[in-house]
């Protein structure tokens, strides 16, 4: 006896046929960048709390702007921005102070360490 739906049949076989065990089975590897970098983390944590002084022009005594990637990146590397950020004593940044909290700090940290990455 032949069949009425021959390429019924032959969809529903193939259809059917295929299986997965998991969700990962249908998607490839996504491999996640740990980098620090200046746009997705340092620039907020600059924003927030030093753009008050270091605008352009500064105020508030603020020697040098910090409101684009090079103006931090030169800080970091020639004018002490991490260890102005860490300190305890009276220079505290930002000025008067309370001082970052210790993971914005650890994340300036990290991203001279990781070569000051833009993006």
């Amino acid at each position: 006896m032949k069949s009425k739906y021959p390429i019924l049949i032959l969809f529903v076989t193939l259809f059917f046929s295929c299986s997965y065990n998991s969700e990962d089975d249908l998607s490839e590897e996504i491999i996640i960048d740990d980098f620090v970098t200046y746009d997705a983390n340092i620039k907020s944590i600059i924003d927030n709390n030093c753009i008050n002084c270091h605008n352009n022009p500064p105020v508030n005594g603020a020697p040098m702007p910090l409101i684009t990637f090079d103006n931090v990146r030169q800080a970091v590397e020639n004018r002490n921005l991490i260890g102005r950020i860490s300190a305890t004593d009276g220079s505290v940044m930002p000025a008067g102070g309370p001082r970052l909290p210790q993971n914005l700090i650890d994340l300036v940290i990290q991203w001279e360490q990781e070569g000051l990455l833009e993006n």
